[in-house]
């Protein structure tokens, strides 16, 4: 047998026995063999694809010490708490801990007996960490939530910029850098800032088949809210908000209706978030009402919907802000609203943002790519996956498939756009582009002698509103491509000269104000229990009372003692013994010696008809 060999062997070894997982989820195995092989990787994965086993199990088999950069406290306090239980040698060294807490970290970590060490940037690139850790065997460093290095993404944290130093400073050591989040031109950056180009880039997908995606005018935005959360009684979710006081409003109308709805925004005291937090992540029922404070990290599986009351910033923030649901793989679903008083403040916020025009134009054409999926005209999945560089059949889970919108025959419009976009040399924006094609003598068009093109003032009788639908329109369906990374120039694709040579047709949405036909109602216990029916579904209930009854007792999340799937798989196999009970997926080897008897016992009072009991 190889070396090779004998390493891919001992990597599912340690998966499965320490991770209970029985083989790799899709792109698992290809990052960890890379990191094996000492190649740094850029790992981009949809969230809840398990994108912490392609450090964790190289850690353990490589040995000595892997350093975790994580963005948020909570984060490092949950996959720490989740590898302690799994009988991993885990630590973090950060601001919410006593001081005394974080030197005994840092002592078990120089000793040697911590496998990963969970640090922010902020305290890992300082110098006198640096020059300590540089004393240890440091075999693996991993960057979570990679997006924030990239000066091109939404999401660019400058305290996250000064990590590109670690390629010099640990030149023989691997870096995995993960992220859900990266359109092309941030992943290009990412590979550019943290490896200099050198690194394996894996991009797994960006689909999220089970959550349904659904965006309606703003009309009545309460009573539309409301609709939405009444289809979803006694289920978690999230409703995100654009200002701290709408947060606290919007909570109170919630709970004044019955719902249990807590606000969350960074303008509130540190304790008071966390015991929000804890709560959403404890118990059954919690609606969220928050800011984009509340989200990365948040691992919670049974999040069943999130509801946008107000426009997000890019395709990227929604995007990242949707994943926070349906991580278990149930269905889930998004409710954006959007309106013009949306469209105005984002803009505002953008002017207003202190940073240099060229990030200001990249943050508005991402807007413009938001509205354009907005007013996608087909399948909303498809416009934003075709954002993230992916393509994909229709596919019948968002509003647009399930209730099509009336469509207008686009073919004029869209040829003359398209004309006039080839006739300047496609490079510039959709702005000068509606300026030529309503005939504006404007001193651009006069100098670039754009006012000579035989597409100058072909379509003046559409006003600039509708013509700024109409690109975003031929945008989102794939006939234009848009320049985020440069001055947002617009370029014909493959699709787009189809259109030109009558061998492709351009349908638009004319109104998108339509009547909203009302979803059907689910059943409330909602998808947790999915594929269990009757006894097997009452049993799953009595564990995950029995889950939260040891969760509390250990000060953990519910979901680091078992996931809700491995809780279905309990219910239904009804392990008889410590073995069969170590066969279920998910259930790793400690888990199996710390559970067993516990879910054993309720499993034989279940079956024997006694009555489960209660719990606090």
């Amino acid at each position: 047998m190889d070396q090779d060999q004998d390493v891919g062997d001992e990597c599912r070894r340690v998966l499965n026995n320490i991770f209970g997982f029985s083989d790799y989820r899709p792109g698992q195995k290809i990052a960890i063999d890379a990191l094996m092989a000492g190649q740094n990787v850029l790992a981009v994965m949809p969230t809840g694809s398990g994108k912490s086993i392609c450090f964790q199990v190289p850690a353990l088999v490589r040995g000595g010490l892997t350093v975790v950069v994580s963005p948020l406290v909570a984060l490092m306090g949950d996959q720490v708490a989740a590898l302690k239980l799994a009988g991993v040698a885990a630590d973090a060294i950060n601001s919410s801990r006593d001081r005394s807490e974080n030197v005994d970290a840092w002592r078990r970590a120089a000793s040697g007996a911590t496998r990963l060490l969970y640090m922010s940037p902020e305290r890992l690139m300082t110098g006198a960490m640096l020059k300590a850790l540089a004393g240890l065997d440091v075999t693996l460093i991993a960057i979570d939530e990679a997006h924030c290095i990239s000066q091109w993404g939404p999401a660019f944290r400058p305290e996250y910029a000064d990590l590109r130093r670690l390629r010099d400073i640990f030149p023989d050591v691997p870096i995995v850098a993960l992220t859900a989040t990266a359109d092309e031109v941030t992943r290009e950056d990412i590979s550019k800032q943290l490896f200099a180009g050198n690194a394996k880039t894996f991009v797994l997908g960006f689909d999220r088949p089970n959550i349904k995606l659904t965006v309606e005018m703003k009309q009545s935005w309460k009573s539309q809210m409301l609709s939405f959360i009444e289809q979803h009684v006694g289920e978690s979710g999230i409703v995100y908000c654009l200002s701290r006081k709408k947060t606290e409003e919007t909570a109170a109308y919630l709970a004044e209706r019955g719902v249990l709805a807590l606000p969350y925004h960074a303008g509130m005291e540190r304790p008071a978030r966390d015991i929000i937090q804890d709560r959403f992540m404890a118990e059954a029922g919690v609606v969220i009402v928050a800011t984009i404070a509340f989200g990365m990290g948040i691992d919670k599986p049974d999040v069943r919907f999130v509801f946008h009351a107000d426009l997000p910033g890019s395709i990227e923030a929604y995007y990242q802000e949707i994943g926070r649901a349906g991580r278990d793989d149930q269905p889930a679903e998004s409710h954006m609203l959007y309106g013009l008083d949306d469209i105005r403040m984002r803009r505002m916020f953008i002017e207003q943002e202190d940073a240099d025009d060229s990030r200001k134009r990249r943050e508005h054409h991402r807007l413009d790519a938001l509205l354009g999926y907005c007013e996608a005209p087909a399948c909303r999945r498809r416009v934003l996956l075709n954002y993230f560089g992916e393509a994909t059949a229709a596919c019948g889970n968002c509003d647009v498939c399930v209730n099509p919108v009336e469509l207008v025959l686009g073919n004029k419009e869209g040829k003359q756009a398209l004309s006039a976009i080839l006739g300047t040399g496609q490079r510039f924006g959709t702005m000068h582009i509606i300026d030529v094609l309503r005939g504006a003598n404007t001193a651009k068009i006069v100098s670039a002698g754009h006012d000579r093109l035989s597409t100058f003032g072909v379509s003046a009788e559409h006003s600039k509103n509708e013509w700024r639908s109409l690109m975003r329109q031929l945008v989102a369906s794939g006939f234009l491509r848009l320049d985020i990374s440069g001055f947002g120039g617009l370029s014909i694709t493959k699709k787009g000269q189809r259109l030109l040579q009558d061998e492709e047709d351009f349908r638009f949405r004319k109104e998108t104000m339509r009547p909203d036909k009302p979803a059907g109602r689910r059943a409330s216990k909602g998808a947790a229990l999915a594929g269990l029916t009757g006894h097997d579904a009452e049993m799953f209930i009595v564990l995950k009372a029995l889950r939260l009854s040891i969760a509390k007792e250990r000060g953990v999340p519910a979901y680091v003692v078992f996931s809700d799937k491995t809780l279905a798989e309990i219910a239904s196999q009804r392990p008889g013994n410590k073995k069969e009970f170590g066969a279920i997926n998910g259930v790793g080897k400690v888990k199996q010696n710390d559970f067993a008897a516990p879910f054993l016992e309720a499993i034989a009072e279940f079956s024997s008809g006694s009555q489960a009991p209660e719990t606090a």
